[in-house]
Formats: C-alpha cells, sequence, structure tokens
C-alpha cells in the first residue's frame, strides 16, 4: 500500500505505508516546492498537513507528537508546543492560525 496525497497536479506518491511509523511523522517535499508532513496514527488513519509552523517558519511538525484533544487528532509542534488539528489544520491554542491540510489516500501498489 502506498501513502498519496492530492496536489494541485493530482495525486502524488509519498511513500509506502509501511514506511510510516504510528504517532511519528516524515517531511515530504512536494512539486511546488512546499513541504507536507504526513502521519500515520495508531488506528491506522493517515494524515498531511503542511510541514511549516506558523510560529516560527521552520520546517518541523512533521517532528512532532500526535496526541488527541475532546476526540480530535493532532499534532503538537516540536518548538512551541502549539498543537495542530490533522484533520482541519486549526491551531488548538491560537483560532487565528491554520497549516493547510492535504486529501490523504491509500492505494493498492501494483
Amino acid at each position: 500500500m502506498t501513502v498519496e496525497l492530492q496536489v494541485a497536479e493530482g495525486w502524488l506518491t509519498v511513500c509506502e505505508l509501511s514506511a510510516l511509523t504510528p504517532g511519528r511523522g516524515v517531511a515530504a517535499l512536494l512539486p511546488d516546492g512546499s513541504q507536507a508532513a504526513v502521519f500515520v496514527d495508531r488506528a491506522g488513519h493517515t494524515y498531511a498537513i503542511g510541514n511549516q509552523d506558523p510560529f516560527t517558519g521552520a520546517q518541523v511538525l512533521s517532528r512532532g507528537l500526535l496526541g488527541a484533544a475532546a476526540g480530535r487528532p493532532f499534532v503538537a509542534s516540536p518548538l512551541l508546543k502549539q498543537r495542530f488539528d490533522l484533520e482541519s489544520g486549526r491551531c488548538l491554542d491560537d483560532e487565528e492560525v491554520a497549516v493547510r491540510t492535504y486529501p490523504v489516500r491509500t492505494a493498492a501498489t501494483s
């Protein structure tokens, strides 16, 4: 199974699902030069958000820790610890800040 993100050009294969460790992220370079942080949780759900921490500008969200608040999955930035909802991209600690989210799917390897 591969993990794919929907970008402007269509579906982009990022990696094999088996390459992801539940609870940890990986960074993926996208065709437009930006980065995505890709995660799989312990239940097997995959998520992708922009990798740039909007508070520091550093490309580090893929190194954050996964958790849940009120049943919503989030990643906590490894720098200043702000939490970002993995489904909406909204910052749980500052409602005026958000990161981009990407549609994700897993596809059978041919």
